[in-house]
């Protein structure tokens, strides 16, 4: 399993207009499985996913973020076991 970190890199005026794209896309990835949780949005810094599946493939999957596409932000996967997910902080995970 895989934290998926976002970073915004545009301001929260763009963050907007990609917003219901980026919710579209994320309802998309629950729905095929591959996305388990949507984490919080911090309007200046970022959010956390949690996803599930090959490491390519979560990849390859998380640029096609809207976000992403359009530069908006940038992705790191950090790789957990879900035994030791009670004692992941997410909130450490944030930048």
């Amino acid at each position: 399993m895989f934290i998926i970190s976002l970073t915004y890199t545009a301001p929260i005026e763009v963050l907007d207009g990609l917003l219901a794209d980026h919710r579209a896309w994320l309802d998309r990835g629950i729905e095929d499985g591959w996305l388990l949780l949507a984490g919080r949005r911090e309007p200046r810094t970022g959010g956390i996913l949690i996803a599930r599946g090959d490491k390519a493939e979560i990849a390859a999957k998380a640029a096609t973020d809207p976000f992403v596409v359009n530069d908006a932000a940038s992705f790191e996967l950090i790789e957990f076991h879900p035994a030791r997910a009670a004692s992941v902080n997410l909130e450490t995970l944030l930048p």
